[in-house]
């Protein structure tokens, strides 16, 4: 199954009712990987301490907006850099312990579905790929902006995950 089969079944119906096209996979890809040293399920437990995330992803703060941070929940990362600020706006439609989160991004800028894989490895290590299928904004101007955009995505996702990985090897997460 394509990482784009896996997200498109869970966010049909139930937890991602309402939510319209930012169920849809968009053309603006962008995917992370890193070896987590820790099992998978301590890796997962850390990556769903929703509202930590902001001590592994720079100039971001994260909250449960509703729900217990479980399917159906919905969350808030909010990320300033100086007077920019960048609210994306998530509901959590599938949760599969300790393997898979699923959630979509369903504000004005950030919309589409993301998923978060913990592959169990031997030694007590986990895989973790990051996916994310953005819906680009500004029309064609968008598509023309993504391939340079696109490198400080994949670097900034990298080096969050990076950072994640540190914090739960060294037991600071979740």
């Amino acid at each position: 199954m394509s990482e784009r089969e896996a997200v498109s079944g869970p966010v049909e119906g139930g937890a991602a009712a309402g939510l319209g096209d930012a169920t849809r996979p968009g053309s603006g890809e962008v995917t992370a990987t890193v070896i987590v040293n820790a099992p998978a399920d301590r890796v997962f437990a850390a990556f769903i301490a929703w509202e930590r995330q902001g001590e592994w992803i720079p100039f971001t703060s994260v909250r449960v907006v509703e729900g217990d941070g479980g399917p159906g929940s919905s969350i808030e990362a909010v990320t300033k850099v100086g007077p920019a600020v960048l609210r994306d706006e998530m509901r959590v439609v599938k949760l599969d312990p300790p393997r898979t989160v699923h959630v979509v991004h369903h504000g004005k800028v950030l919309r589409g579905p993301g998923v978060l894989r913990c592959t169990p490895m031997e030694g007590e290590r986990t895989q973790v790929v990051w996916h994310e299928w953005f819906h680009l904004p500004g029309g064609a101007a968008g598509k023309v902006a993504w391939p340079v955009v696109w490198p400080g995505s994949k670097v900034s996702l990298t080096h969050a995950l990076k950072r994640f990985a540190k914090l739960v090897e060294a037991g600071r997460l979740p």
